[in-house]
Protein backbone atom coordinates (compact mmCIF):
# COMPACT_ATOMS: atom_id res chain seq x y z
CA UNK A 1 0.00 0.00 0.00
CA UNK A 2 1.15 3.40 -1.22
CA UNK A 3 1.66 5.62 2.22
CA UNK A 4 -0.77 9.09 2.10
CA UNK A 5 -2.68 7.78 -0.47
CA UNK A 6 -6.34 7.81 0.49
CA UNK A 7 -8.73 4.71 -0.51
CA UNK A 8 -11.85 6.36 -0.28
CA UNK A 9 -13.58 8.12 -2.94
CA UNK A 10 -13.12 11.66 -1.63
CA UNK A 11 -14.48 14.34 -4.47
CA UNK A 12 -13.25 18.00 -4.86
CA UNK A 13 -16.58 20.21 -3.86
CA UNK A 14 -15.17 22.73 -6.02
CA UNK A 15 -12.43 23.29 -8.51
CA UNK A 16 -10.29 26.22 -8.29
CA UNK A 17 -9.64 28.42 -10.87
CA UNK A 18 -7.05 27.86 -13.17
CA UNK A 19 -5.96 29.73 -16.84
CA UNK A 20 -9.39 29.38 -18.68
CA UNK A 21 -13.34 29.25 -18.22
CA UNK A 22 -13.63 27.22 -14.75
CA UNK A 23 -16.65 26.27 -14.20
CA UNK A 24 -18.68 24.82 -10.88
CA UNK A 25 -19.48 20.90 -11.19
CA UNK A 26 -23.19 20.12 -12.01
CA UNK A 27 -25.60 17.16 -12.68
CA UNK A 28 -27.70 18.62 -15.05
CA UNK A 29 -26.85 19.83 -18.65
CA UNK A 30 -28.90 21.24 -21.32
CA UNK A 31 -28.83 20.45 -24.66
CA UNK A 32 -27.88 22.76 -27.72
CA UNK A 33 -28.49 22.38 -31.37
CA UNK A 34 -26.39 19.62 -32.93
CA UNK A 35 -23.42 20.23 -34.69
CA UNK A 36 -21.87 18.89 -37.30
CA UNK A 37 -17.85 17.53 -38.14
CA UNK A 38 -14.71 15.23 -36.53
CA UNK A 39 -13.30 15.15 -33.05
CA UNK A 40 -9.58 14.37 -33.39
CA UNK A 41 -6.24 15.15 -32.02
CA UNK A 42 -3.12 16.65 -33.86
CA UNK A 43 -0.33 14.22 -35.03
CA UNK A 44 2.78 14.07 -36.73
CA UNK A 45 3.13 15.30 -40.46
CA UNK A 46 2.07 13.06 -42.89
CA UNK A 47 -1.37 11.26 -41.35
CA UNK A 48 -4.38 13.15 -42.25
CA UNK A 49 -8.01 12.52 -41.12
CA UNK A 50 -11.03 12.68 -43.74
CA UNK A 51 -13.49 15.51 -42.52
CA UNK A 52 -16.20 14.27 -44.30
CA UNK A 53 -16.76 11.18 -41.13
CA UNK A 54 -17.96 13.01 -38.22
CA UNK A 55 -16.88 11.72 -34.93
CA UNK A 56 -19.76 10.90 -33.10
CA UNK A 57 -20.30 10.79 -28.72
CA UNK A 58 -20.67 6.92 -28.43
CA UNK A 59 -23.24 6.86 -25.56
CA UNK A 60 -24.95 8.56 -22.64
CA UNK A 61 -26.41 12.00 -21.96
CA UNK A 62 -24.91 13.09 -25.49
CA UNK A 63 -25.32 9.68 -27.41
CA UNK A 64 -24.61 10.53 -31.37
CA UNK A 65 -23.90 14.02 -31.05
CA UNK A 66 -21.11 15.15 -33.34
CA UNK A 67 -17.90 17.69 -32.76
CA UNK A 68 -16.37 20.45 -34.28
CA UNK A 69 -12.84 20.23 -35.45
CA UNK A 70 -9.99 22.69 -37.14
CA UNK A 71 -10.24 22.30 -40.93
CA UNK A 72 -6.54 22.38 -42.60
CA UNK A 73 -4.99 20.96 -39.58
CA UNK A 74 -2.88 17.57 -39.63
CA UNK A 75 -4.80 15.49 -36.96
CA UNK A 76 -5.14 11.98 -36.03
CA UNK A 77 -8.76 11.29 -34.03
CA UNK A 78 -9.21 8.75 -31.52
CA UNK A 79 -11.07 6.40 -33.85
CA UNK A 80 -14.57 5.61 -32.25
CA UNK A 81 -14.25 2.02 -31.64
CA UNK A 82 -11.22 2.67 -29.96
CA UNK A 83 -12.80 5.29 -27.80
CA UNK A 84 -15.81 2.86 -27.59
CA UNK A 85 -13.29 0.03 -26.41
CA UNK A 86 -12.13 2.57 -23.88
CA UNK A 87 -14.91 3.21 -22.27
CA UNK A 88 -16.45 -0.48 -22.50
CA UNK A 89 -13.56 -1.65 -20.16
CA UNK A 90 -13.93 1.30 -17.95
CA UNK A 91 -17.73 0.65 -17.78
CA UNK A 92 -17.93 -3.34 -17.73
CA UNK A 93 -21.64 -3.13 -18.63
CA UNK A 94 -22.42 -0.97 -16.25
CA UNK A 95 -23.65 2.34 -17.28
CA UNK A 96 -23.63 3.95 -14.22
CA UNK A 97 -19.92 3.26 -13.34
CA UNK A 98 -18.63 6.74 -14.66
CA UNK A 99 -21.01 8.89 -12.55
CA UNK A 100 -20.07 11.38 -10.10
CA UNK A 101 -15.69 11.22 -11.82
CA UNK A 102 -13.43 13.27 -12.14
CA UNK A 103 -11.25 12.95 -14.93
CA UNK A 104 -7.96 15.07 -15.97
CA UNK A 105 -8.02 14.92 -20.18
CA UNK A 106 -4.66 15.99 -21.20
CA UNK A 107 -3.02 16.97 -24.49
CA UNK A 108 -7.28 17.16 -25.01
CA UNK A 109 -7.27 17.93 -29.15
CA UNK A 110 -10.51 18.70 -29.64
CA UNK A 111 -12.16 17.24 -25.69
CA UNK A 112 -13.58 14.24 -27.04
CA UNK A 113 -12.52 12.30 -24.46
CA UNK A 114 -13.68 14.43 -21.83
CA UNK A 115 -16.88 14.97 -23.27
CA UNK A 116 -17.51 11.47 -23.83
CA UNK A 117 -16.78 11.35 -20.20
CA UNK A 118 -19.17 14.08 -19.54
CA UNK A 119 -22.01 12.43 -21.54
CA UNK A 120 -21.61 9.37 -19.11
CA UNK A 121 -22.01 11.25 -16.05
CA UNK A 122 -18.43 12.18 -15.15
CA UNK A 123 -18.84 14.82 -12.57
CA UNK A 124 -16.00 17.07 -13.49
CA UNK A 125 -13.29 17.28 -17.02
CA UNK A 126 -10.01 19.06 -16.41
CA UNK A 127 -9.52 20.13 -20.08
CA UNK A 128 -5.91 20.22 -20.76
CA UNK A 129 -4.56 21.71 -23.73
CA UNK A 130 -1.53 23.94 -24.85
CA UNK A 131 -3.25 25.03 -28.68
CA UNK A 132 -4.82 27.95 -27.97
CA UNK A 133 -6.85 27.08 -31.12
CA UNK A 134 -7.72 23.63 -30.20
CA UNK A 135 -8.71 24.77 -26.22
CA UNK A 136 -10.88 27.14 -28.05
CA UNK A 137 -12.35 24.57 -30.08
CA UNK A 138 -13.00 22.37 -26.31
CA UNK A 139 -14.82 25.24 -25.49
CA UNK A 140 -16.94 25.30 -28.58
CA UNK A 141 -17.79 21.81 -28.63
CA UNK A 142 -19.25 22.12 -25.22
CA UNK A 143 -20.97 24.98 -25.79
CA UNK A 144 -22.24 23.36 -29.05
CA UNK A 145 -23.89 20.49 -26.87
CA UNK A 146 -25.19 23.39 -24.10
CA UNK A 147 -22.49 22.12 -21.66
CA UNK A 148 -22.35 25.14 -19.34
CA UNK A 149 -20.48 23.20 -15.70
CA UNK A 150 -18.61 20.44 -14.71
CA UNK A 151 -15.72 21.17 -16.55
CA UNK A 152 -12.29 23.23 -16.34
CA UNK A 153 -10.04 24.29 -19.69
CA UNK A 154 -6.17 24.51 -18.89
CA UNK A 155 -4.44 26.22 -21.88
CA UNK A 156 -1.26 24.75 -20.68
CA UNK A 157 1.66 22.18 -21.41
CA UNK A 158 0.91 18.74 -19.75
CA UNK A 159 3.19 19.11 -16.77
CA UNK A 160 2.62 22.53 -15.55
CA UNK A 161 -0.96 21.58 -15.60
CA UNK A 162 -0.08 18.94 -13.72
CA UNK A 163 1.41 20.75 -11.09
CA UNK A 164 -1.09 23.46 -10.99
CA UNK A 165 -4.06 20.73 -10.35
CA UNK A 166 -1.85 19.35 -7.80
CA UNK A 167 -1.74 22.72 -5.95
CA UNK A 168 -5.10 23.24 -6.19
CA UNK A 169 -6.00 19.62 -4.80
CA UNK A 170 -8.11 18.16 -7.03
CA UNK A 171 -7.30 14.37 -7.44
CA UNK A 172 -8.50 12.54 -10.27
CA UNK A 173 -10.18 9.15 -10.33
CA UNK A 174 -9.29 9.11 -14.21
CA UNK A 175 -6.39 10.70 -16.45
CA UNK A 176 -6.18 9.92 -20.08
CA UNK A 177 -3.45 11.55 -22.15
CA UNK A 178 -2.59 10.90 -25.34
CA UNK A 179 0.10 13.38 -26.34
CA UNK A 180 0.64 13.52 -30.51
CA UNK A 181 2.87 10.47 -31.39
CA UNK A 182 5.62 12.22 -32.94
CA UNK A 183 6.81 13.81 -29.10
CA UNK A 184 6.89 10.63 -27.55
CA UNK A 185 9.01 12.05 -24.92
CA UNK A 186 5.99 13.68 -23.25
CA UNK A 187 5.07 10.15 -22.19
CA UNK A 188 7.89 9.88 -19.89
CA UNK A 189 7.80 13.42 -19.05
CA UNK A 190 3.91 13.16 -18.23
CA UNK A 191 3.98 9.81 -16.56
CA UNK A 192 6.37 10.47 -13.98
CA UNK A 193 4.97 13.50 -13.24
CA UNK A 194 1.63 11.76 -12.38
CA UNK A 195 3.44 9.28 -10.62
CA UNK A 196 5.26 11.87 -8.24
CA UNK A 197 1.84 13.97 -7.93
CA UNK A 198 -1.20 14.16 -5.41
CA UNK A 199 -3.80 14.10 -8.05
CA UNK A 200 -2.56 10.41 -8.65
CA UNK A 201 -4.57 8.23 -5.73
CA UNK A 202 -4.57 4.15 -5.27
CA UNK A 203 -8.01 4.48 -6.94
CA UNK A 204 -6.97 6.34 -9.72
CA UNK A 205 -6.41 4.99 -13.17
CA UNK A 206 -3.92 6.18 -15.49
CA UNK A 207 -4.24 5.61 -18.98
CA UNK A 208 -2.11 6.43 -22.24
CA UNK A 209 -3.00 6.23 -25.91
CA UNK A 210 -0.31 5.55 -27.93
CA UNK A 211 1.08 3.80 -31.31
CA UNK A 212 1.16 0.08 -30.91
CA UNK A 213 4.56 -0.10 -31.94
CA UNK A 214 6.28 2.40 -28.84
CA UNK A 215 6.22 1.17 -25.44
CA UNK A 216 5.53 4.81 -23.53
CA UNK A 217 7.03 2.56 -20.63
CA UNK A 218 6.37 -0.36 -17.77
CA UNK A 219 6.50 1.48 -14.53
CA UNK A 220 6.72 5.08 -13.00
CA UNK A 221 8.08 4.77 -9.05
CA UNK A 222 5.30 2.88 -7.81
CA UNK A 223 3.12 3.60 -11.14
CA UNK A 224 3.00 0.18 -13.07
CA UNK A 225 1.36 -0.96 -16.57
CA UNK A 226 -1.26 -3.16 -15.28
CA UNK A 227 -2.55 -4.31 -18.78
CA UNK A 228 -2.02 -3.13 -22.31
CA UNK A 229 -5.19 -3.26 -24.98
CA UNK A 230 -4.30 -3.19 -28.90
CA UNK A 231 -6.52 -1.97 -31.72
CA UNK A 232 -5.08 -1.55 -35.82
CA UNK A 233 -2.10 0.85 -35.22
CA UNK A 234 -2.83 2.07 -31.63
CA UNK A 235 -2.97 0.76 -27.74
CA UNK A 236 -3.88 1.89 -24.70
CA UNK A 237 -1.75 1.07 -21.53
CA UNK A 238 -3.56 1.57 -18.43
CA UNK A 239 -1.43 2.55 -14.89
CA UNK A 240 -2.42 2.54 -11.17
CA UNK A 241 -0.11 2.48 -8.22
CA UNK A 242 0.58 -1.33 -7.02
CA UNK A 243 2.27 -2.47 -3.54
Amino acid sequence: MRKGKSKGPARPAKPAALEMSPAAPSQTRRTAPKSQNVSARFVSPGKRYDHHEPMRIIAGEYRRRTLKSLPGVEIRPTYDRLRETLFNVLCSGNPEALAGSTWIDLYAGTGAIGIEALSRGARMVHFVESSKPASDLIAANLKSLGIVTGFQIVRSEAVKALRQLDAAGNPADIVFLDPPYSMQEEYANTLAALAGSKLVQERTLVIAEHEKRFDPGEAFGELRRYRKLTQGDAALSFYRFVA
